[in-house]
């Protein structure tokens, strides 16, 4: 049975918010969006993404978080390291209603959520790479 493995942000009091720009995710009144773009990228940080993304997966994202993430993917001009194999895995959206996903390879997961993903952790090789979603997360762990 294949894994879930989550990638996200927190900081040390407690915030779990997108970090890539400042308009990024303004929920709850976040206003300091951005904030790691102001950290230099170092090889260590570097090193520990790209053993995440280095071994094969699928991502396993809420609405949100897959709604920003084409910034990185199909309509993104500037080169990322990220970009194409977030553009070649297969993206399943967890969403409360259903709606058609326009990103290659997307997949809507609505209704019974934990039961669909329960399915997901059955077939297939590669891990399930969940980003962002705090609130998915809680779903996440009625799959174990």
């Amino acid at each position: 049975m294949r894994k879930i493995i989550t990638k996200t942000f927190l900081t040390l009091d407690g915030v779990m918010q997108a970090p890539g720009g400042p308009t990024e995710d303004t929920s709850g009144g976040f206003a300091y969006g951005g904030w790691q773009t102001s950290f230099p990228q170092d090889e260590k940080l570097n090193s520990i993404l790209g053993g995440f993304f280095g071994i094969p997966f699928e991502l396993l994202l809420g609405r949100i978080t897959y709604d920003i993430l084409p910034g990185i993917g199909p309509t993104q001009k500037q080169t990322s390291r990220w970009r194409s194999p977030f553009n070649k895995t297969k993206k399943y959206v967890v969403s409360h209603k259903s709606f058609e996903p326009s990103w290659h390879n997307s997949f809507c997961i609505t209704g019974d959520v934990v039961a669909q993903i329960k399915k997901l952790k059955r077939r297939g090789w590669t891990g399930l790479m969940g980003m962002g979603q705090w609130d998915l997360i809680q779903t996440l762990l009625k799959t174990i």
